[in-house]
């Protein structure tokens, strides 16, 4: 089988872990237990080795996918010559019992009408298809057993055991037919787990429909384009871990940015940076509660590193659980999505210098404080003293916000931040009269801005530029006029989005109303290949065209970028020449920016004007 386009993807979830389940009935990328767990389906990552775990009709057919109204309950239909067979893919959530977590994945397949001959196949990889494991054939379906897993399919089918130490089942179904297979973990090799009745099924169904809906009712958004909002909001619910409130930016690992190039990284952990975004998107439309765990999370990470020997505060990123050290290694036995090497597991920008997340951290800070729950003086001295560290190191030089492998840079962003990081904390003193060093605070922020409209500024090109000195641009710049360092009516900052709107041929970074993060020609980022346009990118640059007054420019941006969403409204991290989506899937950080973007143009288009 050829590899699926990453956008011919779904995903389900439990607030633990996450499925890939693509339009063939495959579940090509499944992690259990947790999203940084090994995988057993890595079919995404290697066609032949990686694992999977399929469920279609032998003749073909044309392939459709839904979710379930307002849910993550996903529905997948094979329209065939003689039928039509539905499968319904979940991850059971919201019961108050063991069944929420025997079952990992529950799929139930019913043909709707007609004849068809169908094939089951559940072929595991344990441990990114590095580990062996026995497979049993029981009365109840089979079951996996390797050194970390203990696995049961649980089916009334009959199962025939492959040389590959997979199971397989052939039969036809009448219409009216039905059956339930699932996939749950075992405590121990001998355990046996009885399939699923369809009472206790539709047990499990209903249960996590009604979850769902409930979640979601909690949502304060009610203007245009609510339907993807919503869905934007339920795919971030998903990235979310439970345990600890930690969102990570994607589920998955080493998806490529260029196929067949090298820029293939791990996303399933929880970056600082992402912080502010999270917060505002979750508080604008009525998410108080994932907020107030997500900010937990990060307080929680700020208590911990106060007493550590740092070179900064805090690292750039953390596991789920918390934890800083996430050695990167390459997996050589996996070929990658479509012979896209390396495959990475763990990434090494956690050990980078990157001086943005104090910016966003604070930035975060100040809204949770002021839309959430008020910080209370021990938290208080804990981010005074990152705040007096901004103070006295904004000046280095660092990896910036793309995280760049090449020789650190003085980049705008960075120092933006650090700006915002200074400007909150002032903000935030004074707002509750805490004891802060506001003279020092005061003098270091105002000292950046005036760099930054000096160093930061080409009078050449007109234009913020990447950073101190460049000639280039970077879409990250646009934060400008979302943070308020500048209005997005003063004149050097129309001039900067002027500048961006042009094509990369003529410097900007503007491809038919999709935006590039940077130049990569420059080689400012130290690696070798190209990328796609970069979809967070795009929503911001909509956003701020609709804070600068130009509505119709950004709202026919913003549309345009809607219809670049896959079938069920997700996005990877970039867009291809061929409309294509790229890297890893789906992207927190893009489903956020959408979340913003509509917000603030929804509110720009009602009043008329942005302020």
């Amino acid at each position: 089988m050829a590899y699926q386009a990453i956008e011919n993807y779904g995903v389900i979830g439990n607030m633990h872990t996450v499925a890939l389940v693509g339009k063939n009935g495959s579940i090509d990328w499944f992690c259990p237990r947790k999203f940084d767990d090994a995988s057993i389906f890595a079919r995404i990552l290697d066609d032949d080795i990686g694992g999977f775990f399929q469920i279609y009709p032998q003749n073909g057919g044309t392939e459709k996918q839904f979710y379930w109204a307002d849910t993550n309950v996903l529905m997948t239909r094979f329209l065939c010559d003689d039928g039509v067979v539905e499968i319904t893919d979940f991850m059971p959530v919201g019961i108050n019992n063991q069944l929420q977590h025997e079952r990992w994945l529950v799929r139930q397949v019913k043909l709707v009408r007609g004849e068809l001959p169908m094939r089951v196949e559940c072929q595991p990889a344990f441990n990114y298809a590095r580990d062996t494991h026995k497979t049993n054939l029981t009365e109840n379906g089979a079951t996996f057993i390797s050194d970390t897993y203990h696995f049961a399919l649980s089916t009334d089918l009959s199962l025939e055991k492959q040389d590959n130490g997979g199971v397989i089942s052939e039969f036809t179904m009448q219409e009216g037919d039905t059956f339930i297979i699932s996939l749950s973990e075992l405590a121990d090799d001998s355990d046996r787990v009885p399939p699923l009745d369809w009472e206790s099924a539709n047990y499990l169904f209903d249960s996590t429909v009604q979850y769902w809906r409930e979640w979601l009712s909690q949502c304060t958004y009610t203007g245009r384009w609510r339907e993807m909002v919503y869905r934007s909001a339920l795919a971030m619910k998903l990235l979310t871990y439970e345990p600890t409130g930690a969102i990570v930016a994607s589920p998955t690992t080493s998806l490529p940015e260029d196929i067949g190039g090298i820029r293939n990284w791990d996303y399933r952990y929880c970056w600082i940076r992402d912080s502010a975004f999270t917060l505002y998107g979750f508080l604008r439309i009525g998410f108080t509660q994932e907020a107030a765990n997500y900010m937990h999370w990060l307080q929680d990470r700020i208590h911990e590193n106060k007493d550590l020997n740092l070179d900064s505060p805090l690292h750039i990123m953390y596991s789920i659980d918390g934890e800083h050290e996430l050695p990167e290694l390459e997996l050589d036995h996996l070929e990658g999505y479509r012979q896209s090497q390396p495959v990475r597991i763990g990434n090494g920008a956690a050990e980078q210098l990157q001086l943005d997340i104090y910016g966003e951290l604070m930035d975060s800070i100040y809204l949770y404080n002021k839309y959430g729950e008020r910080i209370g003086h021990d938290f208080w001295v804990e981010i005074r003293d990152i705040i007096d560290w901004v103070a006295d190191n904004w000046q280095r030089h660092d990896k910036g916000i793309w995280e760049i492998r090449g020789v650190d840079q003085p980049f705008v962003y960075s120092k933006l931040m650090c700006w915002v990081a200074l400007d909150r904390g002032l903000r935030l003193a004074a707002k509750r009269s805490f004891p802060a060093p506001y003279d020092k605070w005061r003098k270091e922020r105002d000292t950046i801005y005036e760099e930054i409209m000096s160093e930061g500024w080409n009078d050449e090109i007109k234009a913020f530029t990447q950073y101190y000195g460049g000639e280039s641009l970077d879409a990250s710049n646009l934060l400008m006029a979302m943070v308020f360092f500048i209005s997005p009516h003063d004149p050097r900052m129309e001039s900067t989005l002027k500048a961006m709107m042009q094509s990369p041929d003529e410097g900007g970074l503007l491809s038919d109303g999709l935006v590039y993060r940077y130049n990569t020609e420059t080689k400012v980022d130290g690696l070798s290949g190209d990328e796609g346009t970069f979809n967070m990118c795009t929503f911001w640059l909509a956003e701020v065209l609709a804070r600068n007054g130009q509505l119709e420019k950004a709202r026919l941006m913003f549309e345009k970028m809607l219809g670049y969403a896959n079938h069920l409204g997700l996005y990877a991290e970039e867009t291809g020449q061929r409309g294509e989506a790229l890297g890893n899937f789906p992207q927190a950080f893009t489903h956020l920016a959408l979340i913003s973007a509509a917000y603030n143009l929804n509110e720009g288009l009602d009043k008329g004007k942005m302020p």
